[in-house]
């Protein structure tokens, strides 16, 4: 009997969750989740997934323990962990960007990251914050947050690291950011044992394709028309393009199709100018993935 070849990979639970399932959803997997089960369903029988949080599971992809997963560069640095960074998820989608900064009260003596040399700094990241300083040759002492983390300054701590996108929370509670840590954005990532097993690293390498024409097509829509030949040049002027747009004849031989793919959220400045240029029968198509 031939042994059933299986990739376990984790998906994160928490506020990552839904976003990540949404992602393997367009990249083509039907993926879904039960309210009670740890073991999301996807329609591949290769590929068995699991809900791990994302700050376990780097230690659990390094150990082998699986094959692949799913999360954010400043967790795969909290656990020093050493792994295959396959894929960066280059997102518009919110919850797939942070940022981890170095936070003290507005009134606080405390301006340059030197300024930290001797003092408490509180956080959930220990050692990513540890990493930071000491490369910066600074020494401080810096304690776990079990959370709450921007109540803890100016009592007790003197400053905090804490993730932020925009700094609009950080603001309005009276703090000021001193430095970046580091910007996070998830990423897909594999233990060494798997990626030297050539069927798995084709799978996850598989699995990264799809998942990156997704990312790719995110924000995108596919334009098609059909111009006169005498009004070609002043569509393609207007027209902005991955690369070229398609020109396409039709039996008709004073006329062709157009095709092209633009940001969507220029679709409604554009198509009012293409069809004053002479394109007529315009029609806009929703894209899922865009595979380079």
């Amino acid at each position: 009997m031939v042994e059933k070849k299986t990739l376990r990979l984790a998906i994160p639970n928490g506020n990552l969750q839904q976003a990540t399932v949404d992602l393997f959803c367009k990249a083509g997997y039907n993926m879904t989740v039960s309210a009670r089960s740890y073991h999301p369903t996807v329609d591949d029988p290769e590929i068995e997934c699991m809900l791990v949080r994302p700050q376990e599971q780097p230690r659990y992809v390094q150990a082998g323990l699986i094959d692949a997963g799913f999360t954010g560069l400043d967790l795969i640095r909290e656990a020093r962990a050493e792994v295959i960074e396959v894929l960066e998820v280059q997102s518009r989608i919110s919850g797939f960007y942070t940022r981890q900064v170095l936070i003290v009260p507005n009134d606080s003596p405390i301006r340059e990251v030197k300024d930290l040399e001797g003092k408490r700094i509180a956080t959930e990241l220990v050692n990513l914050t540890q990493d930071f300083l000491e490369a910066r040759g600074v020494k401080a002492l810096v304690e776990y947050s079990y959370g709450a983390t921007e109540v803890k300054v100016p009592l007790l701590a003197d400053a905090i690291m804490d993730a932020t996108v925009t700094g609009t929370s950080i603001r309005a509670n009276g703090l000021r950011i001193v430095d970046t840590i580091i910007e996070s954005r998830p990423r897909l990532i594999a233990s060494q044992a798997a990626w030297d097993d050539p069927w798995k690293h084709q799978k996850i390498e598989d699995i990264a394709l799809m998942l990156g024409g997704a990312l790719a097509a995110e924000g995108k829509v596919w334009l098609s028309m059909n111009v006169q030949r005498t009004s070609l040049d002043a569509v393609l002027a207007i027209l902005p393009a991955l690369d070229k747009p398609t020109v396409a004849s039709l039996s008709d031989p004073d006329w062709v199709d157009v095709t092209t793919i633009v940001d969507e959220d220029l679709v409604h400045q554009i198509v009012p100018r293409l069809k004053k240029a002479g394109a007529r029968g315009i029609v806009e198509y929703p894209l899922n993935k865009i595979i380079e």
